[in-house]
């Protein structure tokens, strides 16, 4: 049964006329006559103040079950969202570049971490092939050396765009304060939460995918799943500012290196993108619930 037949049936068992109902809802007689022969419907507040004159639930009007907005029929939920064609492009367009942006961001920090599984590999052997001679190093073995300036071979890995005078002092300080097997202990513990790091922004760009989801599949953003996301993400932040400092206190203060600023930088394009993402989202459903003045539709 349509909208129409139900608002008219249950008009008619109130004993009322749609001149009656017209002047109860502060609209014309046609306006009636309209949303029960499905020329049109009524807006949501309308919907709404409906229910409370007839005393009856919107579920005994549009005959569905409904827990939110996108139970409606169609025609209803368009008509309430008041969204026009070019709205709702760029909501699309913009929740499929988030969502992208979160899906490849993922994709690439994966690549990532075998590099970092080889780096783990290598590092205890070139470590334990170096010897300090004053302040120059020297590889006990033909298999690792320095070539062109800016590249170390080891074997026949060979990994560029090294920074020779960095990498002789930031070595040698390691050795002259620590014994190889720390150096080696510190450098794989750096390593593993380097790779902790890595997981736990892969999951936050995961979790920022799955939260435009609804939206691509023209559903409501204001799910359970979506909450359970958003928090997910805070207490992923969370974790990644006790990992951060950590990682940044071992290669600081035991190792003496000098830890780079890509890591924060990294994490506050995170921090930007989550901000915006919820402001968007809530945003979006600003849109949807106006005309509500607020109020959850159920």
């Amino acid at each position: 049964m349509k909208f129409g037949d139900n608002l008219r049936q249950i008009r008619k068992s109130k004993k009322m006329s749609q001149e009656q109902l017209a002047e109860k809802m502060n609209v014309t007689r046609q306006s009636v006559s309209k949303w029960e022969n499905g020329e049109a419907y009524p807006e949501m507040n309308n919907i709404l103040q409906l229910c409370k004159i007839f005393n009856c639930s919107i579920y005994d009007l549009v005959q569905t079950e409904m827990s939110d907005i996108s139970s409606l029929d169609d025609e209803i939920v368009l008509n309430a969202a008041k969204l026009n064609n070019e709205k709702q492009k760029q909501v699309k367009t913009l929740s499929n570049i988030i969502s992208l942006i979160g899906k490849i961001g993922a994709i690439v920090l994966k690549v990532a971490i075998p590099f970092i599984i080889i780096a783990m590999i290598i590092v205890p052997y070139i470590i334990n092939n170096v010897e300090l001679q004053g302040e120059e190093l020297v590889f006990s073995t033909e298999n690792i050396k320095i070539i062109d300036g800016d590249k170390l071979e080891v074997g026949e890995l060979i990994i560029g765009e090294l920074d020779e005078e960095a990498l002789q002092s930031d070595v040698a300080n390691m050795i002259r304060n620590n014994t190889k097997t720390e150096i080696i202990i510190y450098a794989e513990v750096a390593f593993v939460l380097l790779v902790i790091y890595i997981l736990l922004m892969v999951d936050i760009l995961n979790n920022i995918e799955k939260l435009f989801s609804n939206i691509k599949n023209n559903d409501t953003p204001f799910t359970l799943d979506n909450v359970g996301y958003i928090k997910r993400i805070s207490y992923l932040m969370i974790a990644l500012i006790i990992i951060v400092p950590l990682s940044g206190l071992i290669l600081n203060s035991v190792l003496g290196f000098t830890q780079g600023e890509s890591s924060l930088g990294l994490i506050s394009v995170l921090e930007i993108l989550i901000i915006f993402s919820m402001s968007y989202i809530f945003e979006y459903g600003y849109e949807i619930q106006k005309d509500s003045k607020g109020k959850i539709y159920s």
